[in-house]
């Protein structure tokens, strides 16, 4: 039997067995003691499974902890446990001071059910707070059924876990936050695909109303995903999902309370004189323009690096920003848009400093 198959074999008998335990020590007898000799170690050999081993805290001599396993006369993996209906949260405080006064590079606190394995990879010496690789026995994957196994005494490697351990803190740490984004997508979350694909500017109406569409699309995704996978694994019909949500309306009114860019008549003609000032320098479909709130921005191939002016024209006063080879922008007080054309020369100059940047 490989080590996949002990482990599901172990899932199963803890959940068969769990209701009938009701001590601690019971829970080591049924559960733990099991798990280290399918990870490879003789639980009956003191000199490799030591039972209450002494770990003295400072001036506190005599504390114990579980198990300590020992490779070469060095612990190399602390052991806590605890009764399986006990959560395992107030207890890691207990482990972390074990930690920091044993040699071993690993800790494992556990209840039977549910394992959690920690080292030092924020602190030297010191028991990181979040475990790098935790499971449920009874719900345990295949992938951390691999992780597990580089505790097994066949494959132990300092290095090698160590190496991974760090993989698997910011792979778990990434997935929470994917998980909670999923679930329930922040602000920028949604305002990043908003952007994307909605047309003017996103208020917080049109904020609301794209986080169901993002939550919506993401369950597509899933269900997409899911059902691709079966249809190659079986020829059965695809195995119906949950009801989508309702369709969103995206407003395009927007409150009149919450400002909103719109794009004037005017800005577009000012447009149009630039564009035919320069003209003859490039093709009329390289300068592009963005509107903002405050200004009317033109650039070079749709580039915000390549600004070439801004158009203040929504005020009493009207204005054409100016940029210089530094990219300083300087504001020019107009009467009309016609005066864009006084600007020609200015115009050329700052177009040049860019094509003279690709020869």
């Amino acid at each position: 039997m490989d080590f996949k198959d002990q482990i599901k074999q172990f899932s199963e008998r803890v959940s068969k067995l769990k209701d009938n335990i009701h001590t601690e020590e019971a829970t080591k007898n049924a559960f733990i003691m099991p798990f280290l000799q399918i990870l490879g170690y003789d639980v009956f050999n003191p000199m490799e499974v030591i039972p209450e081993f002494i770990c003295d805290i400072g001036t506190k001599k005599g504390e114990k902890i579980d198990y300590a396993i020992f490779r070469d006369g060095v612990p190399i993996l602390l052991v806590e446990c605890k009764h399986w209906k006990q959560k395992l949260d107030v207890h890691d405080g207990q482990l972390l001071r074990y930690f920091h006064v044993s040699k071993a590079k690993f800790s494992m606190l556990t209840n039977g059910l549910i394992f959690r394995f920690y080292t030092d990879l924020v602190e030297q010496n010191k028991m990181d707070e979040k475990p790098f690789l935790e499971f449920n026995i009874e719900e345990i994957k295949d992938g951390q059924i691999e992780q597990l196994k580089e505790f097994h005494k066949a494959y132990f490697d300092v290095e090698n876990i160590y190496q991974s351990a760090s993989e698997l803190k910011y792979i778990n740490e990434i997935r929470q936050l994917i998980n909670q984004e999923f679930q329930e997508p922040n602000d920028e979350f949604v305002k990043y695909f908003a952007k994307q694909v909605y047309p003017s500017m996103v208020t917080s109406k049109v904020l609301e109303a794209f986080r169901v569409l993002v939550k919506r699309t993401i369950t597509n995704i899933i269900n997409d995903t899911i059902n691709d996978r079966l249809k190659s694994a079986i020829s059965k019909p695809d195995t119906p999902f949950p009801p989508e949500p309702p369709i969103v309306t995206i407003p395009t009114n927007v409150d009149t309370q919450e400002k909103e860019i719109v794009t004037t008549q005017e800005e577009l003609e000012g447009y149009y004189i630039v564009r035919s000032i320069l003209r003859q320098k490039v093709t009329s479909n390289r300068i592009t323009h963005r509107d903002a709130l405050s200004y009317f921005a033109i650039f070079l191939d749709d580039n915000n690096r390549k600004p070439l002016c801004r158009l203040y024209l929504n005020n009493s006063k009207k204005y054409i920003g100016l940029f210089d080879s530094d990219k300083k922008e300087l504001k020019v007080e107009i009467q009309t848009i016609d005066d864009i054309y006084n600007f020609g020369s200015q115009l050329d100059n700052t177009i040049e400093i860019y094509l003279d940047a690709k020869k």
